[in-house]
């Protein structure tokens, strides 16, 4: 049994297919099997189950899988952390979160961060969706994740940062654009331009919708908040959208509004990680940047 094994066996395990980790290995599928097998024959116990769609691991593939994602990331944290004390000044601390994110909830941390410590490498890794920036961090490569929160994540912790009220986003001369604020009732049967359906947002908002008997409806979807705010500001469509922090607040020649929407609940965001305790000090020292800097410039609920 080698570390080769059990990484490839981890890579597995979260991929179900033994073809995607053969391409992300750039190797065979019959390499990454050899490696499975290696571990079945020490361990004298089926891991992996097939299925139709890929495969699962078994309840004793599951045992090993838990210990040995839980080791090997522990490893590499630490691995991490030796080459941060060669480096000295240097090293680097590695995010994954949304396209957009960098942009509305740390370009001012970015800056505040890399002129206290110019020497240390930030590398943001972009996923599709916060359950994918949750299974890239649980690979064991990243330090943080910064994500809508939603469910607990098993080995996965979840620090709320701050909470964002929802806005109409209308335009200018958009009836609705007068109001001070808006009602959730009064969305009734207004066309809204879609969160996307995976995502924890676009969930949140249609369970607070149904628990307040609000039925809307959409014939446009997008990939993100800024896509909404867009269309919204063409004209296509009225979106609701989380308020976001540091976004200047529409003037009189914008042809956008944003209308709080305060019997909505808020959407919390934060930062999810591995382990709180084993993080490196660079990384601690980036999450709490981004934490002040958002809460200093983070919307108020109406």
């Amino acid at each position: 049994m080698t570390l080769d094994d059990l990484r490839v066996f981890v890579a597995v395990c979260r991929a179900g297919s033994l073809s995607a980790v053969a391409r992300e290995l750039a190797c065979t599928q019959s390499a990454v099997s050899q490696h499975v097998k290696r571990l079945e024959r020490e361990t004298g116990v089926s891991l992996l189950e097939r299925q139709s769609r890929g495969v699962v691991p078994t309840h004793a593939g599951r045992i090993l899988w838990d210990a040995a994602a839980d080791g090997i990331a522990g490893l590499d944290s630490a691995l991490r952390r030796l080459g941060d004390l060669v480096d000295g000044e240097g090293g680097s601390v590695r995010v994954t979160t949304g396209g957009t994110t960098v942009r509305h909830f740390m370009s001012e941390a970015v800056v505040a961060f890399r002129q206290r410590h110019p020497k240390v490498s930030l590398e943001f890794q972009t996923e599709t969706s916060g359950r994918r920036c949750f299974d890239a961090l649980a690979a064991g490569n990243l330090d943080l994740a910064w994500v809508t929160l939603g469910s607990p994540v098993r080995g996965i912790e979840q620090r709320p940062v701050v909470d964002l009220p929802w806005v109409l986003a209308v335009r200018a001369d958009d009836p609705l654009a007068r109001r001070a604020r808006v009602e959730a009732a009064d969305l009734a049967g207004i066309r809204l331009i879609r969160l996307p359906q995976s995502s924890v947002s676009g969930t949140r908002l249609d369970a607070a919708f149904t628990a307040l008997g609000v039925r809307t409806s959409s014939d446009t979807g997008v990939a993100d908040w800024d896509t909404a705010l867009l269309l919204a500001e063409l004209g296509l469509g009225h979106a609701v959208v989380p308020a976001l922090p540091g976004r200047r607040a529409p003037g009189d020649a914008d042809p956008l509004r944003l209308i709080p929407v305060p019997d909505l609940p808020p959407l919390t965001v934060g930062w999810a990680v591995r382990r709180w305790d084993a993080l490196s000090p660079l990384a601690r020292i980036f999450a709490d940047t981004v934490a002040d800097c958002v809460t200093a410039s983070a919307p108020r609920r109406a």
